[in-house]
């Protein structure tokens, strides 16, 4: 009997070790979350290192930050905007389309930016567009993480 105690205790132990807090429903997994900050991070600062150690003028640089910056919030306001209206909150025609206008404008700029960018090589251009890609890309990820996050906890 005593043995049996001892396997007991021991499996309680074991079970006591697992012991890990549940994900409630719709949330993002941390691995999910941890790769998409990740994917941001790595985005910007790729972008921002390319840009601080290009050979080009201060007003070029200052072109191309904006243009990231731009997008980066014309990305997350579109994804919002478009998930509010996909779950029935109220967005007003003017500020949806504003949202569509807004990333199409940022994209343009960087596409003829870096087409009319004589200064930068064909590899360093095609370093800008995808780490801007990238960066737009987490942007919306991680902003859709923290939405579905809160929106979890808030339906306990």
């Amino acid at each position: 009997m005593s043995n049996e105690n001892e396997i007991l205790l021991e499996k309680g132990k074991q079970n006591d070790l697992k012991v890990k807090e549940e994900r409630k429903e719709g949330e993002p997994t941390p691995a999910f979350k941890g790769a998409s900050w990740a994917a941001l991070i790595v985005g910007v600062s790729a972008y921002l290192i390319g840009l601080f150690n290009a050979d080009m003028q201060l007003n070029e640089k200052g072109y191309y930050f904006a243009v990231l910056v731009f997008g980066l919030y014309s990305a997350v306001s579109l994804q919002k905007a478009v998930r509010d209206k996909d779950e029935g909150i109220p967005v007003t025609g003017i500020y949806y389309g504003i949202s569509w206008l807004a990333i199409i404008i940022a994209i343009s700029l960087m596409a003829i930016g870096l087409y009319n960018a004589g200064s930068i090589v064909l590899s360093e251009k095609g370093f800008y567009a995808m780490s801007f890609v990238l960066s737009i890309f987490a942007a919306i990820t991680v902003q859709k993480n923290i939405r579905d996050t809160q929106r979890a906890k808030d339906r306990d």
